[in-house]
């Protein structure tokens, strides 16, 4: 790693791992979880309220900050963390993902991508180079390996050639990123693992991105339509072939009960859009499941939204003002929402750090899915 940043694993319970990773822009207890703000801004939240929120971390999206406003404009205006005004740790992603969903926008070739924007129609290449040096401009924290992330129910020589391409990007991705000087020594490059749910292809992988080098591993490829009794059974084995002084990330999740069955597997690291898009649809993640405020049962709840919670929205709204808020569709309803499931989301993450402090995740996570699931 470079010398800005180092990461300890503190505790175990089982599989699970609590730790620490240090980075320029501050330390990140794991298991985290980091709200996704794809342009340099979470929906209906602000900065301010991120970090009282409990947000260690955020991720950012290569791909459009791309395309709006640019790459270089960021950089001219000092990189990410001053054009935003965030001074926590930032996360981007390499671009690859979002390329790879464009099939009608797009041409794929050992090179990397080219592919047309969706804002404008304009022609653009994003190869493993590119990618590293648009992250350098953006001037992240962590920053990804460009992949290719296939669908888990490709054919399975699809997704081992799918999988052989990735490592050779990441080979690329890791000479790209060593050569970006300065953001190279102080910025942590993540390969990313890749193999759909296949244990041998997966492992392979891990091979591959371990003899590479990276400062963390993420795990890719799930999240994209297989469901969770088939992500689980993968991570039942994925985490276990990465290098295991290094953080774990597992890309794209998820729900609530997804980031408890993650982190007993031991993932340290999430992100994922679920507790922005799903507030400002009206639904709401609580201890005992998720709510949605539509319904007209909540009409006349006098409750707080969540008796467990203790973000300001729970303190101080009912369950009836956020039901007429969500019907009005009024933004005020969309911005408490989100505040409450951001919220409940860095909670449940600090539990879980507690529980496996403490030495009683399994308990933790048996009493958490008999009351979220019920």
């Amino acid at each position: 790693m470079p010398e800005a940043f180092s990461f300890e694993v503190t505790h175990r319970c089982g599989a699970a791992r609590a730790g620490v990773l240090i980075t320029p822009h501050g330390a990140i207890k794991t298991p985290a979880f980091a709200p996704v703000g794809t342009r340099g801004a979470v929906k209906s939240v602000t900065h301010r309220d991120l970090v009282g929120l409990g947000a260690q971390i955020l991720l950012a999206n290569t791909y459009h900050l791309h395309l709006r406003p640019g790459g270089d404009l960021v950089g001219r205006a000092g990189g990410l963390h001053d054009f935003i005004g965030w001074d926590r740790p930032i996360l981007t992603d390499s671009g690859g993902y979002q390329v790879m969903s464009l099939s009608d926008l797009r041409k794929l070739t050992e090179k990397g991508v080219e592919f047309r924007s969706h804002i404008d129609g304009s022609k653009h290449m994003l190869t493993p180079e590119r990618s590293m040096e648009i992250q350098r401009l953006l001037g992240s924290d962590i920053v990804m390996a460009f992949d290719e992330c296939p669908r888990a129910d490709r054919p399975r020589d699809e997704i081992a050639a799918s999988m052989e391409m990735s490592m050779r990007w990441a080979q690329r991705s890791r000479e790209g990123f060593n050569a970006g000087g300065e953001h190279a020594e102080r910025s942590a490059l993540f390969g990313i693992q890749q193999g759909a749910l296949d244990e041998d292809l997966r492992k392979i992988s891990a091979d591959k991105l371990a003899d590479i080098g990276f400062d963390g591993y993420a795990i890719g490829g799930l999240a994209v339509g297989e469901g969770q009794e088939a992500m689980f059974a993968t991570l039942d084995f994925a985490p276990a072939q990465l290098p295991q002084d290094r953080p774990r990330y597992l890309m794209g999740v998820g729900k609530p009960d997804d980031l408890v069955g993650a982190v007993e597997r031991g993932v340290d690291m999430f992100d994922c859009v679920l507790p922005s898009r799903s507030g400002r649809n009206g639904q709401a993640f609580t201890w005992n499941g998720p709510m949605n405020l539509r319904n007209a049962r909540f009409a006349e709840d006098t409750d707080p939204l969540d008796n467990r919670c203790t973000c300001d929205t729970c303190n101080t709204y009912s369950r009836a003002y956020l039901h007429h808020l969500v019907k009005s569709q009024e933004i005020l309803g969309a911005m408490l929402m989100t505040e409450h499931n951001i919220a409940f989301y860095q909670q449940l993450m600090q539990a879980m750090r507690d529980a496996i402090g403490e030495g009683r995740f399994a308990t933790f996570a048996k009493d958490f899915r008999r009351d979220y699931l019920r």
